[in-house]
């Protein structure tokens, strides 16, 4: 067994967009003369769909919406989005990525962004950030439900099948996959398709994430491609951190 292929979030991971993320559903709700609760983002948007998590909002509230209206909800909310980071001076990447692009590059993985961000602010970031050739777009909004009832685990499974209609003999399994999640939901959407997880402590302390993810790291350039491939290829002598743990530490 090897490691052939990394999953990435977008939110969390690539881009630290958490604070414009809330700010722009707040707005939507506000026009729809509803109250924004901001307990109620993160336990219903992060690391979901912008379709899941506004359907929930809305029904909360007495709303029920048909998969059109969501769609406008999504392209108004993607728009303001991509606008909003186009005024700013900087990009707000997360620390380390480049690191993790280049690591992954030398080892002949290839890195891919299974997200629930509309298609269009997945290849703004990354053509304004110059990352373009090195992450590529797998699953996006564009792929998944357009009702928001995407069951745990379906992106990852459509990455996965995605990728052996791409590449003939590929032969991919999601034991040979890893996932780089920030979110809770994220983590349990990839373990849900039974793929080893690598939480990074972005938005949740430390402890919180490893009791959810398999192996945790504090920062993106922590992670040890080396480390990995000893899992994932086990050799004669064991790896230097038994992978037998519920969860485990990729520091060091």
């Amino acid at each position: 067994m090897a490691l052939k292929a990394a999953f990435l979030e977008f939110s969390g991971i690539i881009i630290q967009d958490g604070k414009l993320q809330q700010r722009l559903t707040d707005e939507l709700l506000i026009a729809e003369n509803l109250r924004p609760d901001p307990a109620e983002f993160a336990q219903l948007c992060r690391g979901r769909s912008d379709r899941a998590g506004l359907r929930e909002l809305l029904q909360r509230r007495g709303r029920v919406v048909s998969s059109d209206a969501l769609d406008k909800l999504v392209a108004t909310k993607s728009e303001r989005y991509r606008q909003a980071l186009a005024d700013t001076d900087r990009l707000p990447l997360y620390p380390g990525l480049q690191d993790l692009i280049y690591r992954f590059r030398t080892a002949q993985i290839p890195l891919y962004i299974v997200t629930g961000a509309p298609r269009a602010d997945v290849d703004w970031v990354l053509s304004h950030a110059d990352l373009a050739d090195g992450l590529t777009p797998l699953i996006t909004a564009e792929n998944l439900a357009r009702d928001g009832k995407d069951a745990p685990g379906d992106a990852y499974r459509q990455a996965i099948a995605a990728l052996n209609a791409q590449k003939t003999g590929l032969n991919l399994t999601a034991r040979q996959c890893l996932a780089i999640a920030a979110t809770y939901a994220g983590i349990e959407s990839a373990k849900a398709a039974e793929i080893p997880v690598a939480g990074v402590a972005h938005l949740y302390p430390y402890r919180m994430v490893q009791r959810r993810a398999n192996w945790v790291v504090d920062y993106l350039n922590e992670l040890e491609v080396d480390w990995l491939q000893d899992f994932y290829a086990p050799r004669e002598t064991p790896p230097r951190v038994s992978p037998s743990s519920e969860s485990q530490s990729l520091e060091g």
